[in-house]
Formats: structure tokens, C-alpha cells, sequence
């Protein structure tokens, strides 16, 4: 499984990369507000410098809802850096720009997917990431990780997942990273906090304390 951050913040970037276990970074406008990046030169100045840090891939998403808005924003996103992925929403005008995107190989993230029928018409149009919100999913009593299960599954059976990964989204916690690799995720993006969770257990921090006590026995 892959890991990428889901953040616009420079310094949770750098602290991620050091781990050597981070493979790409995803962000939205609201992530770029949080950093008070504001105007369309900031905020492309802003993908910049997360690709300097980032040796992989980067979702930077499409601020148009029309068709024609997204075709020349993704493609000026796209210019930035070869390791940018155009971000889109799923509607018709966002379907409509992943296969305008997919004819010139510019790598697209068809975000904010709430059911396997966008998941599948995403993958079809040419996505190379489908982004399953799970936790806005369970916000609504509804089963995010059980969406991502029956994308990967539906992937599998009809041959998607050659070209499009299964990325989870909208994490809450690091339970549901676990779930989502059980599931078989190709990448979830989350917060640091919830990948360094993924760190944490008492019999761990136990043994460490033991195995502390005792080597001073050796000093």
C-alpha cells in the first residue's frame, strides 16, 4: 500500500518524508486555505514547493465546476510539475475532462466518490486514482470502508485496476487505515497523525521501558 499525506502543510510534509515511508501528497482548496494560501499564483507557487519536497505523486485539484474551466486549469496545474496529478470532482463536466485529460496522458484523481457506480465511470473515463470518502461516508452512517472493498473488488473482476488505483480518502483516524489496507487499497492519504498511529501499541512502549531498564544494568 501507498501512503500519501493529505495536507498542504510544508513542515507535516518535510516530518513525513523523513519517516521514508511517505510515497505522494494530496491537497483541496479548503487544505490551502488552512495554510492561508490565497490567489491562483500562491497557490501554484504553493504545488511548487510540495513537489520539491515530494518525490511523487501530487494531487493538485481544479477550482472550475464547468467543463471548459477544468480543461484549462487541469492543464496549467499539469505544467507545474511532472509529478502533478489533476485533481477533479466527480460530476458529467469532471468526467467529461478525465478522458480529455486520459487522451493526453496527463494523470487525473477523480475525487469527492460517494458510490461504486462514480467509481466505476471514473475508472472508465481513464481516472488514474478514484477517491472513495470514507469517513464522510460514516459521518452519514453509511459504510466508507465497505465502498472501497466493493471498489477493489468490482477493479479486480472487470480489469480496472490495471490502470486506476483505489485511493481512500477523508480519514478519520488510523483504524481506518488498517481497514483499508485489509480491504486492499492500492493508497490511502490521511493526516500524519493517523499514519504515525500506525506506530503505536503498550506491549511496544512495555518492552521498550524493559528493555531500557536492562541495558543500564549493562552500562
Amino acid at each position: 500500500m501507498k501512503f500519501f499525506l493529505d495536507t498542504a502543510n510544508l513542515e507535516q510534509i518535510r516530518e513525513g518524508m523523513a519517516l521514508g515511508i511517505i510515497d505522494g501528497v494530496t491537497t483541496n482548496p479548503s487544505l490551502m486555505a488552512k495554510e492561508g494560501i490565497e490567489g491562483t499564483e500562491a497557490v501554484r507557487a504553493h504545488y511548487r514547493r510540495i513537489c520539491e519536497l515530494v518525490q511523487g505523486d501530487v494531487s493538485a485539484e481544479v477550482l472550475s465546476t464547468d467543463y471548459e474551466g477544468m480543461i484549462a486549469e487541469g492543464a496549467a496545474l499539469a505544467a507545474l510539475d511532472e509529478h502533478i496529478v489533476v485533481k477533479v470532482p466527480c460530476t458529467e463536466a469532471g468526467i467529461r475532462a478525465i478522458r480529455h485529460f486520459a487522451n493526453r496522458n496527463i494523470s487525473t484523481n477523480c475525487t469527492l466518490i460517494f458510490s461504486l457506480g462514480q467509481a466505476v465511470l471514473a475508472a472508465k473515463a481513464g481516472a488514474s486514482y478514484v477517491s472513495p470518502f470514507v469517513g464522510r461516508l460514516d459521518d452519514i452512517s453509511e459504510d466508507g470502508v465497505g465502498l472501497v472493498a466493493s471498489i477493489v473488488e468490482t477493479f479486480q473482476t472487470y480489469g480496472y485496476d490495471r490502470n486506476c488505483q483505489v485511493l481512500a480518502a477523508s480519514i478519520r483516524h488510523t483504524r481506518h487505515i488498517i481497514d483499508c489496507m485489509e480491504v486492499g487499497a492500492d493508497v490511502v492519504t490521511s493526516p500524519l497523525k493517523a499514519i504515525l498511529g500506525l506506530l503505536q501499541h503498550p506491549l511496544t512502549d512495555k518492552g521498550l521501558a524493559q528493555f531500557v531498564r536492562d541495558s543500564e544494568k549493562l552500562r
